[in-house]
C-alpha cells in the first residue's frame, strides 16, 4: 500500500492541478515499441473505434468468480484524459498521438466499506500505451489515474486526504487499465483483503476491455 500526502492526486480524489503545490518536472522521453506477441492483426484491431463506458463497465452489479459482490456508484468519461490523469501521467501521454478516451468508474463492496476506483484509458498507438503501462508499471504513484470522489447520492464518505491505497494496473491492446483501491474511512489496515478487491476488479473490467479490442 502506498501512502500518499499532498502531492498524490489519486489519495486526494482530486484533480491533480488542484492539489498540486508546485510545478512538476517534465515527464521524461520515452519511445515505446510494441511487444514481441503483439497480435498480428493488430492495424485492423487499432481501427476499430476506442471502447465505450458501457462497454468496459456493462453493469451496475458486480459479482466476481470468487463470489465477492460490488456495486458501481459512479462513472464518468471524458476525451480530455489529462482530467483524469496525474500532471506527470498527462504529459507522458502527450508525448505520443494522444489518449482518446478515459473512463472511470467507481466501485464498492457489499459492506460498502471499500472504494475501488478502475480506469480505461485507450489509446491512438499501441505503443504509447505500452509505454504509459511501463512507466506506471516502474512509478504507480507518480503516473496513476484520478480515484472519483462517490457522489452525494451513492451515501458513501469521501476518502481522507493521504490515505493509504493499493495502486494496480494491466495493458490491453490498446489500452491501459488502472485500479486504484482505499478504504472509505482511510484505514491502513486490511491491505490483503482490500488487494483482493483491487486486482479482481481490475481484471473484471480487463477482461472486457480485451474482449471487445480483440473482437
Amino acid at each position: 500500500m502506498y501512502s500518499g500526502g499532498d502531492e498524490d492526486p489519486a489519495a486526494s480524489a482530486a484533480a491533480p492541478d488542484t492539489t498540486a503545490t508546485a510545478t512538476p518536472a517534465a515527464a521524461p522521453s520515452v519511445t515505446g515499441t510494441l511487444p514481441s506477441d503483439a497480435p498480428s492483426g493488430l492495424p485492423s484491431l487499432l481501427a476499430r473505434p476506442v471502447i465505450r463506458p458501457e462497454q468496459a463497465f456493462p453493469e451496475a452489479a458486480v459479482r466476481l468468480e470468487d463470489g465477492s459482490r460490488y456495486e458501481r456508484v459512479d462513472l464518468a468519461t471524458t476525451t480530455d484524459c489529462a482530467q483524469g490523469m496525474s500532471q506527470e501521467l498527462a504529459a507522458l501521454a502527450e508525448q505520443g498521438e494522444g489518449c482518446s478516451r478515459l473512463t472511470t468508474a467507481l466501485f464498492t463492496d457489499a459492506e460498502r466499506r471499500s472504494q475501488v476506483s478502475v480506469t480505461v484509458a485507450s489509446f491512438v498507438r499501441a505503443e504509447d500505451a505500452g509505454t504509459v503501462f511501463g512507466m506506471a508499471s516502474m512509478d504507480p504513484v507518480t503516473y496513476q489515474t484520478v480515484s472519483l470522489d462517490p457522489p452525494p447520492e451513492a451515501g458513501l464518505p469521501t476518502v481522507p486526504p493521504g490515505s493509504a491505497g493499493v495502486f494496480r494496473r494491466l495493458m490491453t491492446v490498446r489500452s491501459v487499465v488502472f485500479a486504484n483501491g482505499q478504504w472509505g474511512d482511510g484505514s491502513e489496515t486490511g491491505e490483503a483483503d482490500l488487494t483482493r478487491q483491487t486486482e479482481g476488479l481490475l481484471q473484471y473490467v480487463d477482461d472486457n476491455v480485451v474482449a471487445y479490442e480483440q473482437g
